[in-house]
């Protein structure tokens, strides 16, 4: 349904990603941050899905066209390591926003994982109206959540040692404090649980994920 296309990093060097789009023009903008397995399938077809819900939809690809077979994750932590992720968020996923917003009136960002901590590393960003870290964040020191002023809604497992209970508690804690706009969820299903490539993949708490995360980009971005 989509398709791979080149735009302009913030830098001027140029960025590759997946971009699928809605079925009418100035549709609202949602850019998608992969999972550290690069943009796989699972990531392109949550582009399609919300192309299909009215929005243009543009997965930037951080790991520059590599992509990490589900099984192997020591390649995987091995890439993410190796990505500078403030360059992603200040060159390529700005420059995604970018993009979009030459023909949408609003945009937000969604991200996964790993993706979850360049979305909130990203939040601060002009070009945005509203921010979803999927069972991803950022290492405190990197975020600081005063500069936020977009809604944020934090989807997150109850069981997850990567983003543990006690930090999306945490993580809910600081937004109210600063007196962010926010919704936090837990569920009770595994990390990764919206890949349905995936074994983890739990399909009636992923439902519910999205139905909410629509609802949420509709108050946001119309």
């Amino acid at each position: 349904m989509g398709t791979r296309i080149s735009f302009p990093r913030i830098d001027g060097k140029k960025a590759e990603g997946y971009l699928s789009k809605a079925a009418h023009d100035h549709a609202p903008g949602v850019v998608v941050i992969q999972e550290w397995w690069g943009l796989q399938d699972n990531i392109k077809g949550t582009c399609d899905r919300l192309a299909l819900a009215g929005y243009d939809a543009l997965a930037p690809d951080l790991y520059a066209g590599r992509v990490v077979p589900y099984h192997d994750h020591d390649a995987a932590e091995a890439e993410m390591k190796s990505l500078n992720f403030a360059d992603a968020a200040q060159n390529v996923v700005r420059g995604a926003m970018v993009y979009l917003k030459q023909s949408s009136p609003k945009v937000g960002i969604i991200g996964f994982c790993m993706g979850g901590a360049v979305a909130m590393l990203s939040s601060t960003a002009p070009e945005i109206s509203c921010v979803a870290p999927f069972y991803g964040l950022p290492p405190e020191q990197f975020l600081d959540i005063s500069k936020i002023k977009v809604p944020v809604q934090g989807h997150f497992s109850n069981t997850d040692d990567f983003v543990t209970p006690e930090r999306a508690k945490a993580f809910d804690a600081a937004l109210t404090k600063v007196g962010v706009k926010h919704e936090i969820y837990g569920y009770d299903a595994s990390h990764a649980f919206m890949n349905e490539q995936r074994d983890v993949h739990d399909r009636a708490q992923a439902e519910i994920a999205w139905g909410r995360l629509l609802k949420f980009l509709g108050e946001n971005l119309g």
